[in-house]
């Protein structure tokens, strides 16, 4: 991979997520990115075999909106990787049906929001690590998490995402800290990866 390719990749999942596409049109979009982008986390053998990425069906009730309350505090998550330890600050509280979930910005250069999430079906049905709500510095506006008026979000766990960690060990991914983990399954979104 070199970065011009991963420049590429980052423009084309930004404009993904800001694109018009309604969840199926989404998602076959998602699979032929995932399947034709050099810079896809897929290996070349797995992007020749690919079929598609696995999904929980569409499910209009997992598409909520929460109040969100104030948060202070950073965190410090290693990446096992080469950015090492990144720093997060918390922005907010969302309090959602499946538990509180901090956002958080990442103390980076340019910054951006980060909503990850650990559930119930964390090991089990989906990626172990967990899945994403949103990563903007990633591209990933507007679709897991949008901002509305009245300190609120409107959160859709239909576009709940793995990680690029979750499909090879070439990636590393912050994951969910504690706070971001909920007991209860959100049967929404991306299915663990099967090649």
């Amino acid at each position: 991979m070199n970065d011009l390719d991963l420049l590429d990749w980052r423009e084309h999942v930004a404009r993904l997520h800001l694109s018009d596409l309604d969840l199926t049109g989404f998602r076959a979009a998602r699979d032929e990115l995932f399947r034709t982008h050099p810079s896809s986390p897929l290996s070349a053998a797995d992007r020749a075999a690919f079929t598609g990425l696995g999904w929980f069906p569409p499910d209009p009730a997992v598409v909520v909106e929460a109040p969100l309350r104030p948060a202070s505090g950073t965190e410090s998550i290693d990446t096992g990787g080469p950015d090492g330890v990144l720093r997060y600050r918390r922005i907010a509280v969302a309090d959602t049906p499946w538990g509180p979930l901090t956002l958080w910005w990442i103390e980076a250069y340019g910054g951006g929001l980060f909503v990850p999430v650990r559930d119930g079906t964390s090991g089990r049905e989906t990626y172990g690590g967990g899945r994403y709500l949103t990563d903007t510095v990633k591209g990933t506006f507007g679709r897991g998490l949008t901002v509305l008026p009245g300190d609120r979000v409107r959160l859709d766990a239909n576009y709940l995402y793995n990680p690029s960690c979750a499909y090879a060990d070439t990636w590393a991914c912050p994951l969910a800290p504690p706070e971001n983990q909920v007991p209860v399954p959100i049967r929404a979104g991306e299915l663990t990866y099967r090649p």
